[in-house]
């Protein structure tokens, strides 16, 4: 344990954390209050983790991406933003258009990059996030985009890049949240959805779309230096298996890696060309979506076949965590509940 955010009725949920370089690190969210607004909130440090200092942040963060250690963007409820300091400092550059929601962006150099939306949305910019035009090929596949939204942009190289995201329409009769009738959302079957995903293989001059049918929701994916890529997929309270990892290979084929029905699995990354790590959630009971927060484990394998469980402070707990990870040793954790892990 690294940092933890630890005042009496306030809670960082950190939202995203991105390591630029072995020493600097930000984690950016927002924070509860049981009276009062969410107050837009974000940490930092310098040197490696062993010091964190709370930073001004002009929006609820998001997600983040930085090309290096000082140029990067933030994706806030209310607009983009970019800073070339390092986080220190953040201007907006554009406002939600038409009212569409960005879950996150991704650049290729300092001017062109996209904004994986809501509502079967795509946006792309030239002029590094001030002016953004919508990819038309976002919404060819068949999908209703009030159901549809694209989570994840990753590139390989600066040329080959894909855009996933998910279409999860409603299922019929009662769609009440799982804290309100956790016992009538243990009956639910799993509900079929849509995967959507964009290709390109010429920095964004061209784009495929595809569509396959599925249970669940692809929430996470890593691409590795070889080129494979890592997938995880949750499902809803009712399902035997709460999330699985997948390994998908070049040209499509895909095979599952990793599925334990006592673990949420809610990020992935490689940390060498072989070596891959799971953070994961034990909740407290059955229901893996309740709001409550569980145990957090981290795994790691050097086949996809055989994971490990690494020690993970006892006091690590969340509903989620995000992983930041720079090489086979260079390793950080964050959960929603204020909570910053390094590996050790």
């Amino acid at each position: 344990m690294q940092y933890f955010y630890d005042k009496e009725n306030e809670e960082f949920r950190i939202n995203d954390l991105r390591f630029m370089s072995p020493t600097h690190g930000l984690a950016v969210g927002w924070i509860a209050e049981r009276k009062g607004r969410p107050r837009p909130y974000s940490v930092a440090t310098t040197n490696g983790g062993a010091k964190w200092e709370a930073q001004p942040l002009p929006d609820v963060g998001l997600s983040t991406f930085f090309l290096n250690d000082s140029l990067g963007w933030l994706v806030g409820e209310k607009g983009v933003y970019r800073t070339e300091e390092g986080g220190r400092d953040w201007k907006r550059v554009s406002k939600l258009k038409n009212d569409i929601a960005i879950n996150r962006v991704h650049f290729i150099d300092e001017n062109h990059g996209w904004a994986a939306c809501e509502r079967k949305t795509v946006l792309e910019t030239k002029d590094g996030g001030k002016t953004w035009d919508e990819l038309k090929k976002a919404s060819e596949p068949t999908a209703n985009p009030d159901y549809t939204s694209y989570n994840w942009i990753e590139f390989v190289s600066p040329k080959d890049g894909m855009i996933v995201g998910s279409s999860i329409p409603p299922r019929p009769g009662d769609n009440r949240p799982v804290w309100m009738d956790p016992e009538g959302a243990s009956k639910r079957r799993e509900w079929p959805t849509l995967t959507v995903t964009l290709e390109t293989r010429d920095a964004g001059a061209t784009w495929k779309s595809q569509t396959a049918p599925a249970f669940g929701q692809a929430t996470r994916f890593r691409t590795g230096a070889n080129g494979t890529a890592l997938v995880v997929i949750r499902f809803s309270n009712s399902f035997e298996w709460p999330s699985e990892v997948y390994q998908v290979k070049t040209g499509g084929s895909s095979t599952r890696v990793f599925r334990q029905a006592d673990l949420v699995v809610t990020d992935c990354a490689w940390m060498s060309a072989n070596r891959a790590i799971l953070a994961a959630v034990e909740p407290p009971g059955k229901l893996h979506q309740l709001p409550i927060p569980g145990k957090i484990h981290v795994l790691v394998s050097d086949n996809l076949t055989n994971w490990t469980e690494m020690k993970v402070d006892y006091k690590a707990y969340g509903n989620s965590a995000v992983l930041s990870v720079l090489g086979p040793d260079q390793a950080w954790l964050a959960t929603d509940t204020g909570q910053i892990l390094k590996l050790g």
